[in-house]
C-alpha cells in the first residue's frame, strides 16, 4: 500500500476531512443526550475518528516480507 506514502498531500487532506467531520459528528450527537439518534452520531463520529488514526498510521506500515524458504 505505497499510494499513501506517495501521495502525502491527498492523505492529509482525508485525514483532516475525516478529523473535522467526526468532531462535527460527536458534538452533534453530545447535543441529542438522551435520544437514540444523538448516540448513533457519536458512534459514527467515533468511527471517523478511527479512519483518520488508520490514515495517520498508514504511513509507518513496512510491506509485507516474502517468504524465500
Amino acid at each position: 500500500m505505497n499510494y499513501w506514502k506517495d501521495h502525502p498531500a491527498v492523505r492529509l487532506v482525508l485525514m483532516l476531512a475525516t478529523f473535522v467531520s467526526g468532531f462535527a459528528l460527536l458534538i452533534g450527537g453530545w447535543g441529542l443526550t438522551g435520544r437514540m439518534q444523538g448516540l448513533l452520531l457519536m458512534l459514527a463520529g467515533l468511527a471517523l475518528l478511527l479512519g483518520t488514526l488508520y490514515l495517520y498510521n498508514t504511513r509507518f506500515v513496512d510491506p509485507p516480507k516474502k517468504n524465500t524458504h
